[in-house]
């Protein structure tokens, strides 16, 4: 990835879920609703030639290598997918890290430093930025919005007349391919590199492990006699959980040299780590080669927990750092005790409550 990651690539309004900081060259920049049949809608040149404007300046606004904006700008649906990749990576890493000290901030100097180390909080971000690129792309492929690929190929299935392929499989195959060339090829030796790569391999293999096959039925009265069946992804919410669950287990490496290639290899680092009894990482494992500061005071990695909200039964001691919290009482009004009526609208009751709020101190 020579030392680019996904979430490193754009502004930080896109961070934060704000699409709209760059032009769509899709349907909303044509302003459609996606319901006109296709007949209707000829192109002129001059649409043509404002549609690839648009994402031309997608793929130059992003942080990308020369390859990389090569392969941006060869698809009008690229740019957008790589948007979207962002987003959700990043939306994703800090919804399972809402109740850490780092929380996954992500803004200016703290991503660009934080980058620029090996922590496995670094692991975590490669390892979801990978899983999230390769996901939005599957998807995109599926949904008819990229020109170079569409739904997935029907695998080879046991009893083929009970199981016609049918329906738009998510098009990992052509996603993984894509994903691969786009971040780049293994390094040799720099141990940084191999790390990076391999964190973000773990993200990949998430995606295709998480992939099953869905079916629906057609036979006489609802009968399964026959069913049109397709592959999909699991919904990117349990591939941030399992990435979650890997951080948790990460473990920390050394570099050593294969004397017959001259190659550098991933190894368990020279003195045992407490806590883990299996030194030898393997390709599913996400790796890191740096200790991660504490992130409770503000440094150049985060700003640390002062100010930060806490739930008093459950974190505010890890997350206050033992610095203590600090308790306030509010009054909060809100919807309650509602019902649907016919027809056809919801009806609530407004009530009032006193509820503690409660922040970590200085």
């Amino acid at each position: 990835l020579d030392g680019h990651v996904l979430l490193g690539w754009l502004s930080s309004c896109a961070l934060l879920g704000l699409l709209a900081c760059a032009p769509r060259p899709s349907a909303a920049y044509f302003g459609l609703t996606g319901n006109e049949p296709l007949t209707i809608l000829p192109l002129t040149s001059e649409m043509e030639e404002a549609a690839v404007k648009a994402h031309y300046k997608v793929c130059d606004r992003l942080k990308l290598e020369k390859k990389q904006r090569r392969m941006c700008r060869r698809d009008p649906g690229v740019a957008e997918t790589l948007m979207e990749a962002i987003s959700m990576s990043a939306l994703e890493c800090q919804y399972q890290f809402r109740f850490e000290r780092w929380n996954c901030t992500l803004e200016g100097r703290y991503r660009a430093s934080l980058l620029k180390r090996g922590f496995k909080e670094t692991a975590f971000l490669y390892a979801i930025s990978s899983a999230g690129l390769t996901h939005a792309m599957a998807k995109a492929c599926s949904a008819g919005r990229m020109e170079r690929c569409t739904c997935d190929e029907a695998p080879d299935l046991e009893n083929r007349e009970a199981w016609q392929w049918g329906g738009c499989g998510d098009n990992l195959k052509y996603s993984n391919k894509f994903v691969k060339e786009f971040l780049g090829r293994k390094p040799n030796k720099d141990l940084r590199a191999r790390v990076d790569f391999h964190n973000n391999l773990v993200g990949m293999k998430v995606i295709k492990a998480g992939v099953e096959t869905t079916c629906k039925c057609h036979g006489v009265s609802g009968s399964c006699t026959v069913r049109t069946c397709w592959r999909q992804l699991s919904p990117f919410h349990e591939i941030g959980k399992q990435l979650k669950q890997k951080y948790e287990t990460s473990l920390k490496v050394g570099s050593t040299t294969n004397e017959a290639t001259g190659e550098g290899d991933i190894s368990p680092p020279k003195k045992s780590i407490p806590g883990h009894s299996d030194q030898i990482p393997r390709t599913t494992d996400l790796v890191y080669i740096d200790d991660s500061p504490s992130f409770c005071l503000m440094s150049r990695y985060s700003p640390g927990t002062s100010g930060r909200k806490c739930y008093k039964d459950k974190n505010c001691d890890s997350i206050c750092c033992g610095r203590g919290h600090n308790t306030q009482s509010r009054v909060v009004t809100r919807p309650c005790q509602c019902q649907v009526r016919w027809c056809c609208y919801v009806e609530c009751k407004q009530c009032t409550q006193r509820e503690e709020v409660y922040t970590c101190k200085d």
